[in-house]
Protein backbone atom coordinates (compact mmCIF):
# COMPACT_ATOMS: atom_id res chain seq x y z
CA UNK A 1 0.00 0.00 0.00
CA UNK A 2 1.40 3.35 -1.07
CA UNK A 3 0.74 6.46 0.99
CA UNK A 4 0.57 9.71 -0.96
CA UNK A 5 0.57 13.11 0.74
CA UNK A 6 -1.49 15.82 -0.94
CA UNK A 7 -2.45 19.37 -0.04
CA UNK A 8 -5.54 19.48 2.14
CA UNK A 9 -7.29 22.36 0.38
CA UNK A 10 -7.01 24.92 -2.37
CA UNK A 11 -6.38 24.73 -6.10
CA UNK A 12 -3.59 22.14 -5.80
CA UNK A 13 -5.91 19.88 -3.80
CA UNK A 14 -8.62 20.15 -6.45
CA UNK A 15 -6.22 19.53 -9.35
CA UNK A 16 -4.63 16.57 -7.56
CA UNK A 17 -7.94 14.88 -6.82
CA UNK A 18 -9.04 15.46 -10.42
CA UNK A 19 -5.85 13.72 -11.65
CA UNK A 20 -6.40 10.74 -9.36
CA UNK A 21 -10.01 10.47 -10.54
CA UNK A 22 -8.89 10.61 -14.20
CA UNK A 23 -6.41 7.84 -13.40
CA UNK A 24 -9.31 5.70 -12.17
CA UNK A 25 -8.38 5.94 -8.49
CA UNK A 26 -11.43 6.33 -6.30
CA UNK A 27 -11.06 8.35 -3.10
CA UNK A 28 -14.17 9.32 -1.19
CA UNK A 29 -14.91 13.00 -1.87
CA UNK A 30 -16.73 13.29 1.46
CA UNK A 31 -13.46 12.88 3.36
CA UNK A 32 -12.27 16.46 3.19
CA UNK A 33 -10.26 18.11 5.87
CA UNK A 34 -12.24 20.21 8.29
CA UNK A 35 -10.83 23.25 10.04
CA UNK A 36 -10.67 21.28 13.30
CA UNK A 37 -8.79 18.32 11.82
CA UNK A 38 -5.59 19.21 10.02
CA UNK A 39 -4.65 15.75 8.70
CA UNK A 40 -6.77 12.91 7.42
CA UNK A 41 -5.91 9.52 5.98
CA UNK A 42 -8.25 8.02 3.37
CA UNK A 43 -7.80 4.74 1.54
CA UNK A 44 -8.74 4.27 -2.12
CA UNK A 45 -11.49 1.73 -2.70
CA UNK A 46 -9.99 0.33 -5.91
CA UNK A 47 -6.23 0.94 -5.87
CA UNK A 48 -3.49 0.12 -3.31
CA UNK A 49 -2.99 3.71 -2.24
CA UNK A 50 -4.04 5.86 0.69
CA UNK A 51 -4.20 9.63 0.66
CA UNK A 52 -2.75 11.67 3.51
CA UNK A 53 -4.03 15.26 3.57
CA UNK A 54 -1.43 17.75 4.81
CA UNK A 55 -0.45 21.41 4.64
CA UNK A 56 1.56 22.00 1.48
CA UNK A 57 4.71 23.01 3.36
CA UNK A 58 4.64 19.75 5.37
CA UNK A 59 4.59 17.48 2.31
CA UNK A 60 8.30 17.51 1.31
CA UNK A 61 9.44 16.57 4.82
CA UNK A 62 6.77 13.88 5.20
CA UNK A 63 7.99 12.22 1.99
CA UNK A 64 11.70 12.58 2.76
CA UNK A 65 11.22 11.11 6.26
CA UNK A 66 9.07 8.20 5.07
CA UNK A 67 5.85 9.28 6.75
CA UNK A 68 4.46 9.27 3.20
CA UNK A 69 5.83 7.33 0.22
CA UNK A 70 4.80 9.91 -2.38
CA UNK A 71 3.69 13.51 -2.43
CA UNK A 72 2.14 15.95 -4.85
CA UNK A 73 3.38 19.43 -4.06
CA UNK A 74 4.21 22.70 -5.74
CA UNK A 75 7.78 22.87 -7.03
CA UNK A 76 8.13 26.13 -5.12
CA UNK A 77 7.52 24.37 -1.80
CA UNK A 78 9.85 21.52 -2.74
CA UNK A 79 12.66 23.94 -3.60
CA UNK A 80 12.05 26.04 -0.48
CA UNK A 81 12.12 23.10 1.94
CA UNK A 82 15.14 21.44 0.24
CA UNK A 83 14.23 18.02 1.62
CA UNK A 84 15.97 14.86 0.36
CA UNK A 85 13.15 13.44 -1.77
CA UNK A 86 13.17 12.23 -5.37
CA UNK A 87 11.37 14.24 -8.05
CA UNK A 88 9.49 11.63 -10.10
CA UNK A 89 7.83 13.85 -12.71
CA UNK A 90 6.26 17.27 -13.27
CA UNK A 91 2.46 17.16 -13.50
CA UNK A 92 1.70 20.24 -15.58
CA UNK A 93 -1.01 21.78 -13.40
CA UNK A 94 -1.25 24.41 -10.65
CA UNK A 95 1.27 26.54 -12.53
CA UNK A 96 2.49 29.79 -11.04
CA UNK A 97 5.71 31.74 -10.64
CA UNK A 98 7.72 33.21 -7.80
CA UNK A 99 8.38 36.86 -8.47
CA UNK A 100 9.68 40.04 -6.94
CA UNK A 101 7.21 42.92 -6.87
CA UNK A 102 7.62 46.56 -5.89
CA UNK A 103 5.22 49.50 -5.33
CA UNK A 104 4.15 51.30 -8.48
CA UNK A 105 6.06 54.49 -9.11
CA UNK A 106 8.99 53.53 -6.89
CA UNK A 107 11.51 54.18 -9.63
CA UNK A 108 12.62 50.58 -10.12
CA UNK A 109 15.63 50.39 -12.44
CA UNK A 110 16.88 46.81 -12.11
CA UNK A 111 17.99 44.20 -9.59
CA UNK A 112 20.41 46.60 -7.90
CA UNK A 113 17.33 48.50 -6.70
CA UNK A 114 16.95 45.78 -4.04
CA UNK A 115 20.36 46.52 -2.49
CA UNK A 116 19.73 47.28 1.17
CA UNK A 117 15.94 47.01 0.76
CA UNK A 118 13.65 45.02 3.05
CA UNK A 119 11.78 42.24 1.17
CA UNK A 120 8.84 40.38 2.71
CA UNK A 121 8.38 36.73 1.70
CA UNK A 122 7.24 33.26 2.71
CA UNK A 123 10.07 31.77 0.61
CA UNK A 124 13.27 33.03 2.25
CA UNK A 125 15.52 30.17 1.08
CA UNK A 126 14.73 30.60 -2.62
CA UNK A 127 15.01 34.38 -2.36
CA UNK A 128 18.28 34.20 -0.41
CA UNK A 129 19.85 31.96 -3.06
CA UNK A 130 18.68 34.29 -5.83
CA UNK A 131 20.08 37.36 -4.10
CA UNK A 132 23.41 35.63 -3.41
CA UNK A 133 23.71 34.56 -7.05
CA UNK A 134 23.16 38.18 -8.10
CA UNK A 135 25.46 39.61 -5.40
CA UNK A 136 22.74 41.71 -3.80
CA UNK A 137 22.56 42.32 -0.05
CA UNK A 138 18.91 42.67 0.89
CA UNK A 139 17.10 42.38 4.22
CA UNK A 140 14.81 39.35 3.92
CA UNK A 141 11.83 39.57 6.25
CA UNK A 142 10.00 36.26 6.69
CA UNK A 143 6.23 36.56 6.91
CA UNK A 144 3.31 34.16 6.59
CA UNK A 145 -0.11 35.08 5.34
CA UNK A 146 -0.82 38.13 3.21
CA UNK A 147 2.67 39.06 2.05
CA UNK A 148 1.33 41.48 -0.55
CA UNK A 149 0.12 44.00 2.04
CA UNK A 150 3.59 44.44 3.55
CA UNK A 151 4.74 47.46 1.48
CA UNK A 152 1.41 49.23 1.97
CA UNK A 153 1.67 49.13 5.77
CA UNK A 154 5.36 50.02 5.83
CA UNK A 155 6.59 46.55 6.81
CA UNK A 156 8.75 46.09 3.70
CA UNK A 157 9.97 47.87 0.59
CA UNK A 158 9.08 44.98 -1.74
CA UNK A 159 7.74 41.43 -1.73
CA UNK A 160 8.73 38.04 -3.11
CA UNK A 161 5.69 35.82 -3.54
CA UNK A 162 3.66 33.47 -5.73
CA UNK A 163 2.02 35.12 -8.74
CA UNK A 164 -0.69 33.50 -10.86
CA UNK A 165 -2.86 36.08 -12.59
CA UNK A 166 -1.26 39.13 -10.98
CA UNK A 167 -4.60 40.56 -9.85
CA UNK A 168 -3.58 40.51 -6.18
CA UNK A 169 -0.54 42.62 -6.98
CA UNK A 170 -2.64 45.14 -8.90
CA UNK A 171 -5.14 45.46 -6.05
CA UNK A 172 -2.25 46.25 -3.67
CA UNK A 173 -0.66 48.81 -6.00
CA UNK A 174 2.32 46.53 -6.74
CA UNK A 175 4.03 45.69 -10.02
CA UNK A 176 5.89 42.48 -10.83
CA UNK A 177 9.47 43.28 -11.84
CA UNK A 178 11.50 40.05 -11.73
CA UNK A 179 10.48 36.40 -12.16
CA UNK A 180 12.78 34.18 -10.10
CA UNK A 181 11.33 30.75 -10.87
CA UNK A 182 8.44 29.02 -12.61
CA UNK A 183 6.53 26.45 -10.60
CA UNK A 184 4.02 23.66 -11.13
CA UNK A 185 2.82 20.61 -9.27
CA UNK A 186 5.35 17.79 -9.10
CA UNK A 187 5.20 14.18 -7.94
CA UNK A 188 7.92 13.37 -5.40
CA UNK A 189 8.87 10.06 -3.80
CA UNK A 190 10.82 8.75 -0.85
CA UNK A 191 14.25 7.60 -2.07
CA UNK A 192 14.09 4.29 -0.18
CA UNK A 193 10.85 2.80 -1.50
CA UNK A 194 10.62 -0.98 -1.23
CA UNK A 195 10.32 -3.02 -4.43
CA UNK A 196 6.65 -3.75 -3.76
CA UNK A 197 5.87 -0.05 -3.42
CA UNK A 198 7.95 0.74 -6.51
CA UNK A 199 5.73 -1.64 -8.46
CA UNK A 200 2.61 0.23 -7.31
CA UNK A 201 4.30 3.53 -8.20
CA UNK A 202 5.04 2.19 -11.69
CA UNK A 203 1.35 1.36 -12.16
CA UNK A 204 0.36 4.81 -10.90
CA UNK A 205 2.81 6.43 -13.32
CA UNK A 206 1.46 4.33 -16.19
CA UNK A 207 -2.02 5.71 -15.50
CA UNK A 208 -0.80 9.28 -15.06
CA UNK A 209 1.11 9.10 -18.35
CA UNK A 210 -2.05 7.95 -20.12
CA UNK A 211 -4.03 10.86 -18.68
CA UNK A 212 -1.35 13.48 -19.38
CA UNK A 213 -0.75 12.22 -22.93
CA UNK A 214 -4.40 12.87 -23.76
CA UNK A 215 -4.43 16.45 -22.46
CA UNK A 216 -5.01 19.21 -25.01
CA UNK A 217 -5.50 16.73 -27.84
CA UNK A 218 -8.46 15.94 -30.09
CA UNK A 219 -9.26 12.84 -32.14
CA UNK A 220 -10.30 13.98 -35.61
CA UNK A 221 -12.11 11.97 -38.28
CA UNK A 222 -12.78 13.31 -41.78
CA UNK A 223 -13.74 12.30 -45.30
CA UNK A 224 -11.14 13.18 -47.91
CA UNK A 225 -11.06 12.87 -51.73
CA UNK A 226 -8.68 9.99 -52.38
CA UNK A 227 -6.73 12.00 -54.93
CA UNK A 228 -5.93 14.59 -52.19
CA UNK A 229 -4.78 12.07 -49.55
CA UNK A 230 -1.10 12.80 -49.99
CA UNK A 231 -1.64 16.54 -49.48
CA UNK A 232 -3.90 15.99 -46.45
CA UNK A 233 -1.50 13.56 -44.76
CA UNK A 234 1.33 16.05 -45.25
CA UNK A 235 -0.33 18.63 -42.98
CA UNK A 236 -1.42 16.18 -40.26
CA UNK A 237 0.79 16.01 -37.13
CA UNK A 238 -0.54 12.62 -36.02
CA UNK A 239 0.86 10.65 -33.09
CA UNK A 240 2.61 8.43 -35.62
CA UNK A 241 0.81 8.46 -38.94
CA UNK A 242 -2.89 8.92 -39.65
CA UNK A 243 -5.22 5.99 -40.21
CA UNK A 244 -6.61 5.90 -43.77
CA UNK A 245 -9.55 3.70 -44.77
CA UNK A 246 -11.49 3.57 -48.08
CA UNK A 247 -15.15 4.61 -47.98
CA UNK A 248 -18.02 2.85 -49.75
CA UNK A 249 -18.27 5.89 -52.02
CA UNK A 250 -15.65 5.52 -54.73
CA UNK A 251 -12.96 8.19 -54.75
CA UNK A 252 -13.27 9.00 -51.03
CA UNK A 253 -11.33 7.88 -47.96
CA UNK A 254 -11.76 8.27 -44.22
CA UNK A 255 -8.79 9.73 -42.34
CA UNK A 256 -8.37 9.49 -38.54
CA UNK A 257 -5.70 11.35 -36.59
CA UNK A 258 -4.83 13.17 -33.34
CA UNK A 259 -4.34 16.95 -33.30
CA UNK A 260 -3.07 19.18 -30.50
CA UNK A 261 -5.57 21.78 -29.33
CA UNK A 262 -3.13 24.68 -29.82
CA UNK A 263 -2.85 23.93 -33.58
CA UNK A 264 -6.40 22.70 -34.08
CA UNK A 265 -8.01 25.62 -35.94
CA UNK A 266 -4.95 26.28 -38.06
CA UNK A 267 -4.88 22.65 -39.27
CA UNK A 268 -8.64 22.37 -39.72
CA UNK A 269 -8.57 25.42 -42.02
CA UNK A 270 -5.90 23.76 -44.18
CA UNK A 271 -7.84 20.50 -44.29
CA UNK A 272 -10.98 22.28 -45.48
CA UNK A 273 -9.00 23.99 -48.21
CA UNK A 274 -7.72 20.58 -49.33
CA UNK A 275 -11.26 19.23 -49.69
CA UNK A 276 -11.84 17.48 -46.36
CA UNK A 277 -15.52 17.11 -45.45
CA UNK A 278 -17.63 15.75 -42.61
CA UNK A 279 -14.94 16.58 -40.04
CA UNK A 280 -15.77 15.06 -36.66
CA UNK A 281 -13.87 16.14 -33.53
CA UNK A 282 -13.88 13.85 -30.46
CA UNK A 283 -12.28 14.55 -27.05
CA UNK A 284 -9.66 12.05 -25.87
CA UNK A 285 -9.91 10.73 -22.33
CA UNK A 286 -6.77 8.56 -22.19
CA UNK A 287 -3.85 7.75 -24.50
CA UNK A 288 -1.95 4.59 -23.73
CA UNK A 289 1.69 4.79 -24.91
Amino acid sequence: MLRIAVQSKGRLFEDTMALLAEAGIKVSSSNKVSSSKRTLLVQSSNFPIEVLYLRDDDIPQSVASGVADLGIVGQNEYEERAEDAEVVRPLGFSKCRLSLAVPKGCGYYGLKWFEGKKIATSYPSILRRFMQENHIAADIHVITGSVEISPGIGLADAIFDIVSSGSTLVSNNLVEVETVMQSEAILIANKDLEDEKRAVLDELLFRIEAVKAAEDKKYVLMNVPTNRLKDVVAVLPGVKSPTVMPLATEGWSSVHTVIEEKRFWEIIRELKQLGAEGILVVPIEKMIP
